[in-house]
């Protein structure tokens, strides 16, 4: 009878952390604690909560794409790309991974080698035997002996600037079902406006979208999210493009979600052409003019 009142304080504390954050049965709090969203007395702080809101909102649009698959195979393979400390890969693995096809695999990949290795010790401690770690920048990944040929779905949350690109190029090659982007940070082709300013503003009234310095580099970014889409849409990718969370949470929300039917590409090759033409954007990065040759 005297430890029946600290057991029931144990239970009650685990029930509020829950219900704070909306945790779903069987999730660990292990995990979180580890991934340091909690702290060791299960408080959580209003920056990791505005983290973990993010991803629990991007899993709701993941969740479907996962089931999707396993409905027509027995196993799936997840790829993040840029995973960093693997917020995401871990809130994957802990909600859908683990209940599901012990077949299923998620690669973790990563440039910095000691993101990896604290992802793999962390993987092992929870005994999350079907998810790996690759030490590979995104651009080279495709090649790496660890990675299968065939990747069903891939994730990028926050990749920067030209990262987005290495992982929808990553996808391309991996002839991946499904995208689930969150760019950030898009800088490239805000230079190569800059950089065209003066040949061509005095031509292109369409160029007075850009002439101010901060235009430039909003449309810049707006720009190169469109030519992404163009581009997948030019590989018989269907693409839908949505918020992910309220601006008020992050400023980095656009999120794209691909999923390969094998479409009529002529009309958005088309249009991803015209486009480069028109703002005068060739020769530019040559994986939006490649589709081409």
């Amino acid at each position: 009878m005297p430890r029946t009142k600290p057991v029931l304080s144990k239970i009650h504390a685990a029930q509020t952390v829950e219900a704070a954050l909306d945790l779903k049965p069987g999730q660990s709090i292990e995990l979180l604690k580890a991934l340091h969203i909690l702290t060791q007395d299960g408080r959580i702080n209003q920056d990791s909560r505005r983290k973990l809101k993010q991803v629990y909102h991007l899993y709701h649009f993941i969740e479907p794409l996962l089931e999707e698959v396993l409905n027509t195979q027995d196993r799936l393979t997840l790829a993040d790309m840029g995973a960093g400390k693997s917020y995401l890969g871990f809130i994957l693995f802990d909600l859908f991974f683990k209940h599901h096809s012990t077949r299923s695999h998620l690669y973790g990949i990563e440039a910095r080698e000691e993101l990896i290795q604290k992802s793999q010790i962390l993987a092992n401690t929870l005994s999350f035997a079907q998810m790996s770690f690759i030490h590979s920048p995104i651009g080279e990944a495709a090649l790496h002996p660890s990675i299968p040929n065939k990747i069903d779905i891939i994730t990028a949350l926050h990749a920067c600037d030209t990262a987005t690109d290495e992982a929808i190029d990553f996808a391309l090659q991996k002839k991946a079902r499904f995208l689930v982007l969150v760019p950030c940070c898009q800088a490239e082709l805000a230079q190569w406006l800059r950089q065209n300013k003066k040949t061509t503003v005095p031509h292109n009234p369409l160029a007075e979208l850009w002439r101010h310095p901060l235009h430039t580099r909003e449309l810049g970014s707006h720009l190169t999210n469109v030519l992404r889409c163009l581009l997948l849409e030019a590989h018989g990718y269907q693409v839908q493009v949505t918020e992910l969370v309220g601006w008020e949470h992050s400023l980095k929300n656009e999120l794209i979600i691909a999923s390969f039917k094998n479409l009529p590409v002529t009309r958005a090759r088309e249009r991803l052409n015209s486009l480069l033409d028109t703002l005068g954007l060739k020769p530019g990065p040559s994986r939006f003019s490649k589709v081409f040759t």
